[in-house]
């Protein structure tokens, strides 16, 4: 079975993807031969049907979208806002951007949601695509879970991360509701927050515009920023031998990296870790580091 790894940034690093494409395409025998890349997901700024992280991607939308189509990957926006009003599914930036990828090439491309509402706009009004159950849900009980992997309205559904290592009953889902599953391998939120849906409705309302305080972090240690060696202690990480000795064996295949908010070179490590073999890593990282086009700090 393939690995299908869901990688952060459509529009905040198009230029480490511009740069990291190629050799995954020319150089295979640098890459893992049981991964794929599924989909590249993100949304540009200022989109109020933005949600789970403040967007800051200002890549040109024609550029993206020929980028994702060369290299036929599925592209997913992040409209994941929680807190959207029927008079917010008017909005001109965010409906333009429905139009221009509902179609791009021969991929299906997605949107993740976490309102119910912006859901049953988009599947009237764009069919086109596939949807995606938003991590930003917070779904920590397994019934809930269980509940959102039966709905027919989602291909696919993102578990909160703490739901990772719930093996004994992730096992015996049902085949279909394991095709569903997609995991976030490498969140660095502290396993035992209990703040974390007021974080993700503080980013709702900012995306809305509307004047609020900024969230916060009730981990012992929000100070230190995300750090991959932090995450890599975290109990619910999900590392490369884990992808390959127990998930991919009991039939789950969809990886979701995080990382919309962090710079391309912490992403670009991600790409290492995940997808680069450890004797080719050197020569990936060096390929694009002398990209002088490519800014990674």
């Amino acid at each position: 079975m393939k690995a299908y790894y869901h990688l952060p940034g459509l529009f905040e690093f198009y230029e480490l993807y511009k740069a990291f494409l190629p050799l995954f395409r020319e150089r295979r025998e640098y890459f893992y031969d049981w991964c794929e890349i599924g989909s590249v997901y993100g949304a540009p700024m200022d989109c109020i049907w933005g949600g789970g992280r403040v967007g800051f991607g200002d890549e040109r939308l024609e550029n993206v979208l020929s980028l994702m189509r060369e290299y036929g990957i599925s592209s997913r926006l992040t409209f994941s806002n929680s807190l959207l009003r029927e008079e917010h599914l008017a909005d001109k930036k965010c409906n333009s951007l429905c139009a221009a990828f509902e179609r791009n090439g021969t991929v299906q491309n997605g949107i993740i949601v976490s309102s119910d509402l912006l859901l049953e706009y988009l599947k009237a009004r764009y069919p086109g695509f596939y949807f995606v159950s938003s991590t930003t849900k917070v779904l920590t009980d397994f019934g809930q879970l269980e509940a959102e992997l039966d709905r027919e309205d989602f291909r696919y559904v993102v578990p909160d991360f703490r739901l990772n290592r719930e093996l004994a009953r992730l096992n015996v889902l049902s085949e279909a509701q394991k095709r569903k599953v997609e995991f976030l391998c490498n969140e660095c939120c502290w396993f035992d927050c209990y703040d974390r849906k007021n974080c993700y409705e503080n980013v709702s309302r900012k995306s809305l515009g509307e004047d609020c305080e900024d969230h916060v972090c009730v981990s012992p240690q929000a100070k230190r920023g995300y750090r991959f060696s932090d995450a890599m202690k975290n109990p619910s990480f999900i590392g490369t031998e884990e992808i390959q000795n127990t998930y991919l064996p009991n039939g789950f295949q969809h990886f979701k990296i995080e990382g919309r908010g962090l710079g391309s070179a912490i992403v670009l490590e991600f790409l290492l870790y995940y997808l680069t073999k450890p004797q080719h890593q050197l020569k990936v990282r060096e390929e694009i580091y002398l990209d002088g086009m490519l800014d990674l700090f």
